[in-house]
């Protein structure tokens, strides 16, 4: 899964990216400086699964 199609997912769930750098355990900066190559598998799956996790937390809730 390409980067634009992971930020698009988060963007769908309501999810910030900076929501999902805390879940990484790196600052905001660093995610972004991360997001300019393409994640690896594994990495584009634990970026799901903690959108999913941070988007059920808050209720699903999409914030405008």
């Amino acid at each position: 899964m390409k980067n634009r199609e992971l930020k698009l997912y988060a963007a769908s769930k309501g999810v910030r990216l900076w929501q999902v750098a805390e879940k990484f355990g790196i600052t905001d900066a660093a995610f972004s400086r991360k997001l300019r190559k393409e994640f690896s598998r594994e990495d584009a799956e634990q970026f799901k699964k903690y959108v999913d996790e941070i988007s059920s937390e808050k209720g699903g809730a999409v914030i405008e």
